[in-house]
């Protein structure tokens, strides 16, 4: 009996295991020793790109969603700090700015002299747009962790909010386990879906402003009497930077040990807008020098256009009578997607044709206006007179009886009301000669 007891002990210990197991979420695993090419250079008719020394990058054209230059952008990569590019737009997309923030264990957990902070204690108050700048400008952990408990109510609620935006936008490749890219195995992204992000809050002007100031001030608050002021590390957005770069409308720097340098760049000039996206650098002016190359790149090659009511980004020289254009359904939309050589270059919505008119039909029927005589002769003229004249009479007659009807209704009602009249009257004498019966 009980060794019949540790085989059935076994069997229920193994099925729990195994269905823990299969509950246990799946994370992807980073491979940091894989080396990539340049997939866009396999592109026929694509201008060659550089040779960047970071891992992975992208550069995206951010109207059109158009990829000019692609080096492993796929590869899962740790996004370090451009991680609160996530936090910074699900925040705002979620709360006011002048709404008042109070720190509490979860800020201040990450006032440490090894990670990035602004110095916040227990209790202290700041609003919402003082911490969203620090979060951005100054890179401050311990603000980003705060905000993530603020706007979501706790953490775990804000970083469920923050998966379930990026798989909106369209990210396939990425998924976040803190607000601020604290090193975290679970914690991961890619080149392209980071560009994707920065696209997406490029369309909120809230986001757009605080990426794009360079510098701010935290007013004194209720527990630090010195105000803080804060200026840009990004060097291809500060003005007085050896590498800035003109056009440069902000971004976001990131590093760990695992993650190395990760940097994300908007570029706005004459109407284009590019991003660029580099992911593990060896160091930060390596990443800036790769973002610089692919905008030169971007700016020096390509151009874009109207076609067909889209727009779409081509090479230098190549005639759009070269795309060719299929339907794809894109996140449930039927769209017009063009393509040079297999590789999109633009999308818009999909048109569709105006019904025809019946052209025939209408024809048909001005025809037949057109045949009836302008004149009718006079017997013709007698016919329809005396139809109306019959058609009139016929009014006046149902009028008449409707009007007899009428009074008949009226006579019933009255002599009803007479006879019940007469019936009560009655009643009554009875009922007065009955009485004066049983008195005799």
């Amino acid at each position: 009996m009980k060794r019949w007891k540790r085989i059935l002990t076994a069997v229920l210990t193994g099925t729990m295991t195994a269905a823990l197991a299969a509950a246990a979420p799946v994370w992807a695993s980073v491979d940091l020793e894989a080396v990539y090419g340049i997939s866009t250079n396999d592109i026929q008719g694509w201008p060659k790109g550089p040779e960047i020394s970071s891992d992975t990058g992208i550069i995206m054209e951010a109207e059109t969603g158009v990829v000019l230059y692609d080096k492993g952008a796929d590869e899962l990569r740790y996004p370090a700090s451009i991680t609160k590019l996530m936090t910074l737009l699900v925040a705002v997309e979620n709360v006011g700015l002048d709404e008042t923030v109070t720190f509490t264990e979860t800020g201040v957990r990450d006032v440490t002299p090894d990670s990035g902070n602004i110095g916040m204690q227990l209790g202290e108050t700041m609003s919402m747009r003082d911490c969203v700048y620090a979060m951005i400008i100054y890179s401050a952990n311990e603000v980003a962790a705060q905000i993530a408990e603020y706007v979501g109510g706790t953490e775990q609620d804000f970083i469920d909010m923050m998966n379930e935006r990026a798989a909106e936008i369209g990210c396939t490749n990425t998924h976040f386990a803190n607000a601020s890219g604290l090193p975290d195995p679970n914690q991961y992204t890619t080149a392209r879906d980071m560009a994707l992000i920065f696209r997406e809050g490029l369309k909120n002007s809230t986001f757009r402003e605080i990426v794009g100031t360079p510098t701010y001030i935290i007013k004194p608050t209720n527990m630090n009497s010195s105000e803080r002021k804060m200026h840009t590390h990004h060097p291809l957005f500060a003005e007085e930077a050896p590498l800035y770069y003109e056009g440069c409308i902000g971004g976001k720097t990131g590093m760990t040990n695992d993650a190395g340098h990760t940097l994300v760049t908007g570029v706005e000039r004459d109407g284009v807008t590019y991003i660029a996206v580099v992911m593990r650098a060896s160091e930060l002016s390596p990443a800036c020098l790769d973002s610089r190359a692919m905008f030169d790149y971007a700016y020096q090659n390509f151009r874009k256009e109207e076609f067909e009511g889209s727009k779409v980004i081509l090479p230098n020289g190549t005639n759009a009578d070269a795309l060719t254009s299929k339907v794809e359904n894109i996140k449930g939309k039927d769209m017009e997607c063009f393509y040079l050589s297999d590789h999109l270059v633009g999308m818009g919505s999909l048109v569709l044709p105006s019904p025809t008119p019946e052209v025939q039909d209408e024809v048909e029927e001005i025809g037949d206006a057109q045949d009836e005589p302008l004149y009718r002769d006079a017997e013709e003229e007698k016919d329809s007179a005396d139809n109306g004249q019959e058609k009139k009479s016929l009014s006046d007659t149902a009028k008449l009886l409707f009007a007899v009807m009428g009074v008949m209704a009226a006579v019933l009602v009255v002599l009803l009301i007479a006879l019940s009249v007469k019936k009560r009257k009655q009643r009554k004498y009875k009922q007065k000669r009955g009485q004066r019966h049983g008195k005799n």
